[in-house]
């Protein structure tokens, strides 16, 4: 495998950026043209990663995550630029930067993060030899668009380094004795990326937003085991979008064909992983109950022997706290788990079994309710795992073994929080039963802040938040010449009118109550005035929500509904 390079000086001239590669025995130099950008970059601007953490250590290779970062203009100024082009260009520069600044983006330059160890295991000779930018799953770089260029340019691909976003984790971990690294690694699909309510379903290609490979990783004494599961938005055209209610209404679209594209999501799915079971865990009853009537009527409608489907009300069924009752879903579905097995790889390189399958769950989200039966599924695997290592012997429970617990249950309650703050703006929710395998009352209270924060960025940021990302992912092409872009969409009058009436007259409301009257009589009917016109245009904010919400300015509406 051709291995990127590691470690970079960054000279810069009037005319070029020189990128010198410092690892040992390299002597290759970069040059960008800063006025033509020739050889290289499209766009205006370098990003470069300044800061780094290391991770852990992957199979001997280091695995980095990149804590900061540089956004440097080709041009030596702006100057020439139009008073609406040089605003333009602050509003996209922050845009970049808030994608940067969303934690989760790791790197190596040696090891291919973006496939799992069973897909490395099993390919050609042909495919080891290529470089990392060839090679990867273009499902999990986030920087593709950025390095498109490179692609043509083979010389070049040592300073091309896939970036994958999502979340990951190593420890080293003793049970009786005995050492071992336990690795989770999320890699979040840059396909249909986006935020929570401007982004659900599926796009014609069959991408499911925010979807979500999660793999879990044992080395022990030279062998290895993974198990592979992912999640994913339920995979037909359906769309969510905020409008200023708690939890706006889901609507079914009646325009497009849900056949086709849920059969291009499952035909990719079964391709790329085996078997499919779908463990959809949205309510039964409800604004999410004809979803998942939806969803059970297009997999059956696709008889395909190769993917199940199991329903399971989550909130219904762990009701007034009884977390227990999950054990019923993870029993229903062991004997399909004992199916799929894992990769396992014995200490001398034999590999001793394949995983066939894998479960694919959802809630509305995927993120809390996902999150806590991933973590249960996954512990039912790690339990196996271990034995057949030789690290638990064959009466020994994964849950007695309080040092491992601990360091499981955070990290999978972290996996939680960092695919939250990815997709829905909070840390997740239900992270207490997680951490500490039972509910508690402070864990009901934090769920309340993190539900009234997403409330509010839902609504009031998110839209900037999804142009972000559609603008880094290439969705969104800037160029110079281009005149007005759609960033100048002004908002119509009621956009600032409705809310400054109804603040002055709740002002009034409360100014009538605290400055009586002559008699109770006038105080009343001011208050009943004020009062009434406040309430009235509070009714009409809401009744058109949606023209009061932060909405993505940059992509195709299409693309959204």
């Amino acid at each position: 495998m051709t291995i990127a390079y590691e470690r970079f000086n960054l000279h810069t001239s009037p005319e070029k950026f020189y990128i010198e590669a410092c690892d040992d025995g390299a002597d290759a130099v970069l040059a960008i043209d800063r006025v033509s950008n020739e050889m290289t970059l499209t766009g205006m601007y370098l990003i470069v990663i300044t800061k780094k953490r290391n991770v852990g250590s992957l199979l001997g290779h280091a695995v980095w995550k990149a804590v900061d970062f540089d956004v440097i203009s080709y041009k030596k100024t702006v100057l020439h630029l139009t008073e609406d082009q040089t605003q333009d260009n602050k509003t996209f520069l922050s845009m970049i930067n808030n994608v940067l600044t969303t934690d989760g983006f790791y790197f190596c330059t040696d090891y291919d993060l973006t496939h799992t160890l069973q897909r490395l295991a099993n390919v050609s000779h042909d495919f080891q030899e290529m470089s990392l930018l060839e090679r990867a799953d273009q499902r999990f770089v986030w920087n593709g668009s950025l390095l498109r260029e490179f692609l043509a340019q083979p010389e070049l691909h040592k300073f091309a380094i896939p970036v994958v976003h999502g979340f990951i984790v190593m420890k080293p971990c003793r049970i009786n004795g005995k050492i071992f690294e336990w690795i989770l690694i999320s890699r979040r699909s840059c396909f249909r990326a986006g935020v929570r309510y401007y982004v659900r379903g599926i796009d014609s290609e069959g991408h499911a937003a925010n979807f979500v490979e999660t793999e879990q990783i044992v080395l022990y004494n030279g062998g290895r085991a993974s198990f592979v599961q992912t999640r994913g938005s339920m995979p037909f055209f359906w769309s969510q979008r905020p409008n200023l209610k708690y939890k706006p209404k889901p609507l079914i679209s009646k325009n497009t064909n849900h056949m086709d594209g849920i059969q291009r999501h499952f035909d990719s799915q079964v391709l790329i992983y085996g078997k499919q079971t779908i463990l959809n865990l949205v309510n039964q009853k409800g604004s999410e109950k004809p979803l998942e009537q939806a969803f059970a009527k297009m997999v059956s409608g696709m008889e395909n022997g190769m993917i199940k489907y199991v329903a399971f009300d989550f909130h219904k069924e762990c009701s007034r706290m009884r977390w227990d009752r999950l054990n019923i879903l993870v029993d229903n579905v062991a004997e399909t788990q004992d199916e799929y097995s894992c990769f396992l790889v014995d200490t001398e390189g034999k590999v001793l079994s394949q995983q066939k399958g894998t479960f694919r769950s959802n809630c509305m989200d995927c993120l809390d309710r996902t999150n806590v039966i991933q973590s249960m599924l996954a512990r039912r695997s790690i339990q196996s795992q271990l034995q057949r290592m030789g690290v638990l012997h064959v009466a020994q429970r994964i849950e007695e073994q309080a040092d491992f617990e601990k360091i499981y249950k955070n990290a999978w309650a972290d996996n939680a929080n960092a695919c939250a703050k990815q997709y829905a703006g909070t840390g997740a929710l239900k992270t207490d039963f997680t951490r500490t395998g039972k509910r508690t009352q402070m864990g009901l209270v934090m769920d309340g802040v993190n539900s009234a924060i997403r409330y509010y960025k839902n609504n009031f940021s998110d839209g900037f938040r999804q142009d972000s990302i559609d603008l880094f992912l290439g969705n969104y092409a800037v160029y110079e010449t281009d005149g007005s872009t759609p960033l100048r969409i002004q908002k119509d009058w009621k956009f600032l009118t409705l809310p400054i009436i109804m603040v002055v007259a709740f002002s009034m409301c409360i100014i009538c109550l605290l400055m009586a009257g002559d008699t109770w009589t006038e105080t009343l009917a001011y208050v009943l005035f004020w009062g009434t016109a406040a309430a009235v245009t509070a009714a009409v904010i809401v009744f058109n929500g949606r023209d009061f919400v932060d909405a993505p300015k940059l992509v195709q509406k299409e693309k959204m509904d």
